[in-house]
């Protein structure tokens, strides 16, 4: 048996995968988690030895891989005039040393779209299957598409910087005041209440080159690395914003059909794999629906998920992914019961239990839970989470039941959105625009919160729950029994970590 790691660490959100390859060659996720969680720093750049030092439980490892090359990268850094970054940034192997001192293996590299587009595609349950990786910058790609045929996953085109949809995405979320590589969900669900009438033809002429449906490139006018706070200076009231954000999201969901319909047309597959920091992007995802018979999104399809997908790029081989609970672990028996009893009496809960989720929303093993029948329910968790307003919260729902209350795609990963066919129902979890990002469970995906849903509906003849990151704003989901305790403490919510 091999033990192989797979590393993303010196950019944003550092994470860490563990594999066991045997003998034949087959290989399993042992343990798979983001370096904030332990460190407590949003979005942590860098591993740290809380991280390193779980994945050492699982053995030292024989070969160590990063989701990225890095004299390429180094290379775009000075072609970008980043030269403090391109020379002054330590190599991988010091970065690695400073918290793995016993670090005694050259650190092997896949590119960045590759390592993007391998884990999805080695993830999902495709054998023959197109992939589309969208994101801000890889070492020079920013889109490519990809061809899986169950021996081998090719590239078949791609597009470089600064032509990056996900840089503008970002610098349009840094123009309304947002943080840019951090908030872009916000400036997606600040759209919901904007008129995206109003600016989306200008966004679009402003920053793009006309497209031609015979070829996927999408041009912008613009090097948008470094922002564009200059762009419209006179838009600068609250629903200038509003109106920017919804225009903004109007215009990427046109280029993210452009993709799709380019893909569908040239392509045999109705499979369609979507990866990158831009997959993250629900609103936009479910427009895939409409081209392909199956969409799959791995659920950290960002560059923290590439830790996995450096070591499967690697080997070229599928593994089986059977759920994203791969991080850290608090034991003892799922807090059924005292979850249930605290929602009945307070409304809204906390669980801190089993294997953290590896990616960026908590599924049920590091959740908030509410009520979402009631009216204040929206208002008193986003007061909890020391959120904006209008920001929306998710449902969690039995999967026999979706279709009687959502229309449109849903999943277990909260990765679509559908509509909500009783908003005023159910306000707590229906967005202005009445839509809701579902995430769907049964039995077998995680028996226990399977089992609490079904007695939350036995009780109020309801079959869903509002679900949130345990979290507040700016800081990451709670990791361990002590961070549960903090979070308790100090944000007055119970939070169970077992029965």
């Amino acid at each position: 048996m091999k033990t192989i790691w797979g590393i993303n660490t010196g950019t944003h959100d550092a994470s860490i995968t563990v594999f066991e390859q045997s003998r034949t060659g087959s290989l399993n996720i042992e343990f798979a988690a983001h370096a904030e969680r332990s460190s407590r720093i949003k979005n942590d750049k860098h591993l740290n030895p809380t991280v390193i030092g779980q994945a050492l439980e699982y053995g030292e490892p024989d070969e160590i891989y990063h989701y990225e090359h890095g004299l390429l990268k180094r290379a775009r850094q000075v072609w970008a005039g980043q030269y403090d970054i391109a020379f002054n940034r330590p190599s991988i192997s010091t970065q690695l040393q400073k918290v793995y001192p016993g670090l005694n293996k050259r650190i092997k590299h896949s590119k960045h779209h590759h390592s993007h587009a391998a884990a999805g595609y080695y993830t999902s349950p495709f054998s023959d299957a197109n992939v589309l990786v969208l994101d801000s910058i890889g070492e020079f790609e920013t889109v490519s598409i990809w061809q899986g045929n169950g021996q081998s996953l090719d590239k078949t085109w791609s597009q470089g910087y600064p032509h990056s949809i996900g840089l503008w995405y970002s610098a349009m979320t840094q123009r309304i005041g947002l943080k840019p590589n951090e908030d872009e969900y916000i400036l997606m669900g600040w759209a919901a209440i904007g008129d995206p009438d109003r600016f989306k033809e200008k966004i679009w002429h402003d920053f793009f080159h006309p497209i031609k449906h015979s070829e996927p490139a999408v041009r912008l006018r613009h090097n948008l690395h470094r922002g564009c706070s200059w762009w419209a200076p006179e838009l600068n009231t609250v629903q200038d914003f509003a109106d920017i954000a919804a225009g903004t999201q109007a215009v990427y969901e046109r280029i993210f059909r452009h993709y799709c319909n380019y893909i569908r047309t040239h392509t045999p597959s109705e499979n369609l794999v979507v990866m990158g920091g831009c997959a993250l992007n629900c609103v936009a995802n479910s427009i895939a629906k409409e081209y392909f018979r199956e969409v799959w999104i791995m659920p950290n399809p960002g560059d923290a998920g590439s830790s996995l997908g450096t070591v499967l790029a690697a080997k070229n081989k599928f593994v089986h992914f059977n759920n994203p609970y791969l991080g850290y672990n608090i034991s003892g028996a799922y807090p059924v019961q005292s979850a249930l009893k605290e929602l009945h009496s307070k409304r809204v809960v906390g669980v801190a239990n089993g294997r953290a989720e590896f990616g960026p929303r908590a599924l049920g093993n590091r959740s908030l839970f509410a009520d979402p029948r009631g009216n204040d329910i929206k208002h008193l968790v986003n007061q909890t989470k020391r959120r904006q307003e209008f920001r929306p919260f998710a449902p969690v729902i039995l999967e026999e039941y979706a279709s009687e209350y959502f229309n449109g795609p849903v999943g277990p990963f909260m990765q679509f959105t559908s509509v909500c066919l009783n908003p005023k129902g159910f306000p707590a979890i229906a967005h202005y625009d009445n839509t809701s990002r579902v995430q769907t469970v049964n039995k077998y995906q995680h028996p226990k919160l399977h089992e609490l849903l079904t007695l939350w509906h036995e009780d109020t003849n309801c079959p869903m729950l509002l679900n949130t990151s345990l979290n507040i704003k700016g800081e990451p989901m709670v990791d361990t029994e002590e961070d549960a305790q903090r979070w308790h403490k100090q944000y007055g919510v119970k939070v169970f970590t077992h029965d």
